[in-house]
C-alpha cells in the first residue's frame, strides 16, 4: 500500500531572491512521519518552514499538498505554524513597549484576555462536540490556564505566552503542525507534559508534527526523521537513528583563549560602584488586583556572587527582575537597596540602569524596529530601546568588540528583523555586555540558541564572572544551561 505524501517540494526556488536558499529545496512529508528540522542559528531552518507553508512562493511550481482526511480547503487552515516571534506577542504586537507588562495603567480596554482569544479560536475552528471539548479541557489542565483566563495577554510572562500560543494552535485542529523551538520558556514539568501530549496526539490523530529545534538534545521520542539545514542548504531527510549515528558532540570550551584574555583585560571603570551588597530586598510584595505575584520576599546579593533565579512559569521571576531594573512602577513602593543606595532616595531610573546589563524575553519582544545590528548593540550604552544618540567611534569599537566575542562580525550592518531569532538573541546579549556592567541580569539568555552558541555564551558568562566587581543573576528553566560560575540559587514558588 502506497504511503500518502502530505507535502512535496521538488527543486523549489523562491521567486524573491532575498528568500532563496543556497540550493533548490527538496522536501517530502509522508503520513506517519514526524520531522525535526535542525541546524545552526541563521542556517535557514525558519526559512525552510516558510517555504513549506507557502509563505514564500516557489518556482517552478508551488508545493504539492494532500491533506486527506481533512476537508478544509485552505493551506492556512491545514498547516499551523508557531514561530519564535509568536511566543513574544506576534507581528501584530507593534504597540508593545518594554515596561508595558508592569504598567497596567497603560493597557487599552480593548486589549484581549486569554479567555477571549481561546474562545474565539475554539468557535472558529470547528463544530462543538465532545471530542473537541475533551481536547480543550485537556489543554487547559496541561497548561494550568484556568487561573490565567481573565488575564490580559500583554501581562503574560514569556512562558505563559508560549502556553497560550500552543493551546490556540492545538484547538484549531490542524493537519500539519509546525512549532519553532516548542520547549523554549517552559518549566521542566510543562516541557515533559508537552512532549507526552504531542506524542499522544501524533499517535491518535491525523496530525503530522514538524519541530524546528536549535537545542538538539531535546528531540522527542515520537520524532521519526531529521532534516538538517546547513548554510542555507536543506539536506536529505534521515531517520533519527541515522542522525544520531553521525551527530558530533559540542566541545566544552568554544570561546578562544584570545577572546577570553580580551574580556579579562577590559580596563575597569573608575565610575563603578564598589558596594559590598549589590541588591537587598526587604519584605518585597507585589500584587496585581487579586493576584499576589511576590509576597514578603527577602533577598541579598553580594558583590561578586553569581545567582540562578528559578521557578515555575508565572512564579514572578521576570517581575522580580523588573523591580531591580526599575522598569516596574511598584519598585519605588518597595524596600529595595541597589549598590548600597536605597530605592527612592533621589536616583533616576537612568542612574540605576547605567550599572546594569540586561537581556530578557520582554526586551526581545520590544525590539520591533529594523535597525542595523550594531545600532541595536550600541543602544545598550544609553539603555534605550532604539538608538537616539549617535555613538562615537570609540562607542562603535566597543560594540564591534562584543559582536566579535559573540561571533557576529559579519552581521554588523544586517538589520535586526532580518536576522534569525537566535542571531537576534546574540545581538541582545552583546547589547547587555557592551557597557561592561557591574550587575549582569540574564533572563533566559540561551533562548533559541543552537548547541554551539549555547556553549559559547556559557563560556563568555564564566569568563566575565572572573573579573572584579562583577555580579550575575541568570534565569533558566534548564539546569544544564547554568555556567559553572553559578554557585547561589533562589527558587520562587508560585503564589
Amino acid at each position: 500500500m502506497d504511503r500518502q505524501c502530505i507535502i512535496k517540494i521538488n527543486h523549489g526556488v523562491t521567486r524573491m531572491p532575498e528568500w532563496q536558499m543556497a540550493q533548490p529545496v527538496d522536501f517530502e512529508l509522508y503520513d506517519n512521519e514526524h520531522i525535526a528540522i535542525v541546524g545552526r542559528n541563521g542556517s535557514g531552518k525558519s526559512m525552510l518552514a516558510d517555504i513549506i507553508t507557502g509563505k514564500h512562493p516557489l518556482l517552478p511550481e508551488f508545493p504539492q499538498y494532500n491533506f486527506f482526511p481533512s476537508q478544509k480547503p485552505l493551506v492556512s487552515d491545514n498547516i499551523k505554524c508557531i514561530s519564535f516571534r509568536d511566543s513574544y506577542g506576534g507581528d501584530s504586537d507593534r504597540t508593545y513597549f518594554l515596561q508595558q507588562r508592569w504598567n497596567q495603567m497603560e493597557i487599552d480596554e480593548n486589549t484581549p484576555t486569554v479567555e477571549s482569544i481561546l474562545e474565539e479560536t475554539y468557535s472558529l475552528c470547528g463544530k462543538d462536540n465532545e471530542e473537541r471539548r475533551k481536547m480543550k479541557r485537556h489543554l487547559y489542565d496541561l497548561f494550568h490556564l484556568e487561573p490565567l483566563l481573565d488575564k490580559y495577554v500583554i501581562l503574560l510572562s514569556s512562558g505563559e505566552l508560549r502556553k497560550l500560543q500552543l493551546t490556540k494552535v492545538l484547538l484549531s485542529n490542524p493537519r500539519v503542525l509546525i512549532i519553532d523551538n516548542p520547549f523554549v520558556g517552559l518549566d521542566a514539568d510543562t516541557r515533559d507534559q508537552l512532549k507526552e501530549l504531542l506524542q499522544t496526539i501524533a499517535e491518535e490523530k491525523s496530525l503530522q508534527i514538524i519541530l524546528i529545534l536549535s537545542k538538539t538534545d531535546e528531540i522527542p521520542a515520537f520524532i521519526t526523521h531529521i532534516v538538517e539545514v546547513k548554510d542555507m542548504v536543506v539536506y536529505p531527510k534521515k531517520t533519527t537513528a541515522e542522525y544520531y549515528a553521525g551527530k558530533s558532540t559540542v566541545p566544552t570550551h568554544v570561546l578562544t583563549e584570545k577572546k577570553e584574555k580580551a574580556i579579562l583585560d577590559i580596563p575597569a571603570n573608575d565610575k563603578d560602584y564598589h558596594a559590598d551588597e549589590v541588591i537587598r530586598l526587604n519584605k518585597v510584595s507585589i500584587r496585581y488586583g487579586n493576584r499576589i505575584i511576590l509576597k514578603d520576599l527577602d533577598w541579598v546579593v553580594k558583590n561578586g556572587e553569581c545567582w540562578a533565579l528559578s521557578g515555575q512559569n508565572g512564579a514572578g521571576k521576570s517581575t522580580l527582575l523588573s523591580l531591580i531594573c526599575a522598569d516596574n512602577p511598584q519598585s519605588y513602593a518597595c524596600d529595595i537597596t541597589l549598590f548600597g543606595v536605597p530605592r527612592g532616595s533621589g536616583e533616576s531610573i537612568w542612574d540605576i540602569k547605567r550599572h546594569i546589563g540586561y537581556v530578557s524575553p520582554e526586551m526581545h519582544r520590544a525590539y520591533q524596529r529594523d535597525l542595523p545590528a550594531i545600532r541595536i548593540v550600541a543602544s545598550g550604552l544609553t539603555d534605550s530601546v532604539g538608538l537616539y544618540v549617535k555613538p562615537s567611534e570609540n562607542d562603535y569599537e566597543k560594540c564591534r568588540f562584543w559582536m566579535r566575542i559573540f561571533g557576529l562580525e559579519s552581521s554588523e550592518n544586517r538589520t535586526f528583523l532580518k536576522l534569525s531569532s537566535g542571531e537576534q538573541r546574540l545581538v541582545l546579549l552583546a547589547r547587555a555586555f557592551v557597557k561592561d556592567p557591574e550587575l549582569l541580569i540574564l533572563d533566559e539568555p540561551l533562548h533559541g540558541l543552537d548547541d554551539m552558541n549555547r556553549q559559547l555564551v556559557k563560556n563568555v558568562i564564566n569568563t566575565f564572572s572572573l573579573r572584579k566587581n562583577k555580579t550575575i543573576i541568570m534565569v533558566t528553566h534548564y539546569q544544564e544551561e547554568l555556567p559553572s560560575c553559578i554557585t547561589n540559587k533562589i527558587y520562587l514558588n508560585k503564589n
